[in-house]
């Protein structure tokens, strides 16, 4: 179908140099005019904005993964949409696109000095779109 004019395009990519691996996704909007980007969409792109910001802040070395999973997840659950979260907030990368640690609700990895790891949480509604940045 034609992509209209201010819904959501989620774009998940990445690249290898070497034998590393990088990864991230981006939202963006179709079209010249911003007005033409709904109230919602706007407000759930600053929701899982601020959910990232949070963690990407917070998080430290000895920290359980499911602790910081959380620190993001309650910015979205505080936000309403805790049930549109359905994946973990990240994954590690390195010599391979997912690799430990894993950002989630249910992990015991721990996080430390120097791992590389993304944190991409996001807020998906059916037959909407959604919003992830990583």
């Amino acid at each position: 179908r034609i992509i209209c004019s201010g819904e959501p395009v989620l774009i998940d990519m990445g690249a290898r140099v070497g034998s590393y691996c990088s990864d991230f996704s981006r939202t963006l909007c179709l079209g010249k005019n911003l007005e033409a980007v709904s109230y919602q969409l706007s407000a759930i792109y600053n929701i899982v904005l601020e959910a990232q910001l949070l963690a990407i802040d917070r998080i430290k070395s000895g920290m359980t993964a499911a602790e910081a999973d959380k620190l993001a997840r309650s910015i979205i659950e505080q936000a309403g949409y805790g049930d549109n979260f359905g994946h973990g907030l990240g994954h590690g990368v390195g010599l391979t696109i997912h690799e430990l640690p894993t950002l989630s609700a249910t992990s015991s990895d721990l996080l430390g000095d120097s791992m590389v790891f993304t944190i991409e949480p996001g807020i998906y509604l059916a037959g909407y779109g959604g919003v992830r940045i990583e």
